[in-house]
């Protein structure tokens, strides 16, 4: 069952306040924390793709939010996990095909509160990473006005808040050392 496995993701990582809020969650709202209508707050799934060197990371222009964010959304019933989710996610947003994830592992929790244009209130937000080489071919979906890459250490004004923090921290659990 997907809630369970996700519950195992979840409990491999490093003990946090993050982590404990989410396996609190997730085990209080069993499989309907995972669903889009399962409640006014549900799991999503995210995907960052980084160029091979970590240095380039591909966004996309969100619509309703109006800010560049990695690719995203939510769970579907054919997703096998909540990996998969992000993936297919990613692939639909980028509209490149061949993508896959570096591995399964979660590489970022981020609950937010949602505001105007969204049905939902709140995303608790699990985040893959994937790699694509630079100069690999990409479109946006319907759900975005734009899709760029941009340096990981510049990233453009116009993302959420907590968004450079949250780079900065996959890229350190995540890059070569």
């Amino acid at each position: 069952m997907i809630v369970d496995n996700f519950l195992t993701s979840l409990a491999a990582l490093a003990a946090s306040p993050a982590r404990e809020g989410y396996l609190a969650f997730v085990t209080a709202g069993g499989a309907d924390a995972l669903q889009r209508d399962g409640g006014p707050e549900h799991v999503t799934a995210s995907c960052f793709v980084f160029s091979p060197d970590f240095e380039q990371v591909l966004l996309c222009f969100h619509r309703k939010g109006q800010f560049w964010v990695q690719f995203g959304g939510h769970i579907e019933p054919q997703d096998a996990s909540v990996a998969d989710a992000a993936l297919r996610e990613a692939r639909e947003e980028s509209g490149i095909s061949e993508l896959t994830l570096r591995s399964a592992a979660i590489a970022d929790l981020d609950r937010h509160e949602l505001h105007g244009g969204f049905a939902c209130a709140a995303h608790w937000d699990v985040g893959f990473v994937a790699i694509a080489a630079a100069d690999v071919d990409f479109t946006a979906s319907d759900e975005s006005e734009d899709v760029r890459w941009f340096p990981t250490h510049t990233l453009p004004a116009e993302v959420p808040d907590n968004f450079p923090a949250r780079i900065a921290a996959v890229l350190r659990a995540i890059a070569p050392r």
